[in-house]
């Protein structure tokens, strides 16, 4: 989607104290991202000419997000929070001599997308030229939100916040999202006029609606949908915006062909790629950076972030799947099996009580119940390689840096410390006694005491 001739303010300098947070509230994160990047990526859709992010005094850590992300930003500082219109005159300078669209977003307004916005921009130029268009909703519960008053023609007349509506205004169902697009030849004649005489002092940007009226100029209303236009200023908003953002996840994967036995109880992040024909159990969550490839089958109650899965594998129940975990086709990760910055490639196979990390792990390879890469002596972390088609017994604990080789197998209950060659049988445990009969003597003392 590329819309030209535009620009975007994103007002963030809130500090959202209802979070009780002491982090700003829009680096709150939504599927794993910040608040504020998930409006970032979706505005990047638009493709604007310049976007102006605006934040509050010792607010750096908002824009240093935005900036490790890749955007290009003009950041500004409001230092004095006096309302929507006043953040938004803290643009000018930025977008002085600007002539196309403006649209003003919200970084506690995550979830709006980018069609809602090239809705927007296309209402912008149309021939009646308005020199405003207003994001409406129609809310479920509207009481506390501005009205949207509209001509009998359908073109917006004025905003008119719901403490100082008519009984007949608040019955208008149609109500602000406070997101706007706005003739940029115009938007900061509109914003002088601006008056914060009213109970709370500020400068409400909603006023320009009437001073681009009294200049002669149309404006007009886009609607979008309710979900997209949640404001986060609580936890329990925060919660909300998770279910919509999970519930948009979840649908995406299901049809790009994947199938979710219980969706409700899978979590995706943002960026999570699922295949076709992945099969994903109730209570599954994904972290950042996951890549699921097609046919595979994630058994329930299974932790992944961090990794790559090919072709058919088999990923649990009850498996754990940390950062760098590179898992190849046809691999089989069971219960309670735990793979940390490790490749296990094609047909190799970790079914029980396993953990491997820091380790490379050859074709068809057979890891037993059990089994330990002890890849940490305290102070740094080693690598362990296991060759293709190798046999590790269970409870083996191999001591890294080791290298086992192909076709090679160890001993249950073995401390595996040096290298193993291809084909060698490695056995560490100590040497088995029997004595004949003692099991019955020891009862039999026992008894008698």
């Amino acid at each position: 989607m590329n819309t030209s001739n535009t620009a975007a303010i994103v007002l963030a300098a809130g500090l959202g104290s209802r979070m009780k947070s002491n982090y700003p509230k829009v680096l709150h994160t939504i599927a794993g991202r910040a608040m504020i990047l998930q409006l970032m990526d979706s505005l990047s859709e638009i493709n604007p000419e310049k976007i102006v992010l605006v934040i509050g005094p010792d607010m750096e850590p908002v824009s240093d997000a935005v900036t490790a992300a890749g955007y290009t930003v003009e950041v500004v500082i409001q230092k004095d929070r006096l309302g929507t219109g006043h953040a938004v005159k803290q643009a000018e300078k930025m977008l002085l001599g600007y002539h196309g669209t403006v649209l003003v977003l919200y970084g506690d307004s995550p979830m709006i997308t980018p069609e809602t916005m090239a809705d927007m921009l296309a209402a912008r130029i149309e021939p009646s030229d308005p020199a405003v268009v207003v994001l409406g909703f129609r809310p479920f519960e509207p009481a506390a939100y501005g009205r949207l008053i509209l001509s009998h023609t359908g073109g917006l007349e004025a905003i008119i916040e719901a403490q100082d509506a008519s009984e007949e205004e608040l019955s208008n169902e149609l109500c602000n999202s406070g997101v706007m697009a706005i003739d940029g030849k115009i938007l900061f004649d509109l914003t002088a006029k601006l008056s914060n005489d009213n109970v709370k002092g500020e400068f409400y940007l909603t006023d320009i609606i009437k001073f681009a009226r009294e200049a002669g100029r149309d404006c007009s209303v886009v609607e979008g949908d309710e979900e997209e236009l949640i404001g986060i200023n609580s936890r329990a908003e925060l919660a909300v915006a998770e279910t919509v953002m999970q519930d948009r996840l979840r649908e995406a994967a299901m049809e790009n062909g994947a199938t979710l036995t219980d969706p409700s109880s899978v979590y995706f992040s943002y960026d999570t790629q699922i295949g076709q024909d992945v099969a994903i159990a109730p209570n599954v969550y994904f972290g950042p950076g996951v890549e699921i490839c097609d046919g595979v089958d994630i058994r329930a109650f299974c932790h992944i972030e961090g990794a790559f899965i090919e072709n058919n594998a088999i990923i649990g129940p009850f498996a754990r799947l940390r950062p760098g975990a590179d898992i190849g086709e046809g691999v089989h990760i069971g219960n309670f099996v735990e793979i940390k910055n490790a490749t296990l490639a094609a047909g190799a196979k970790a079914n029980h009580l396993t953990y491997i990390g820091d380790s490379k792990v050859g074709e068809k390879a057979n890891i037993g119940a059990g089994t330990i890469t002890c890849n940490y002596n305290g102070y740094a972390k080693s690598m362990t390689e296991i060759g293709a088609g190798a046999f590790i017994g269970s409870n083996t604990a191999l001591v890294a840096p080791v290298k086992i080789g192909a076709g090679a197998i160890t001993g249950a209950g073995s401390v595996i410390t040096k290298n193993v060659e291809s084909d060698a049988l490695a056995i560490t445990r100590a040497e088995q006694k029997i004595i004949v009969g003692y099991a019955s003597k020891l009862r039999s003392a026992k008894v008698k005491k």
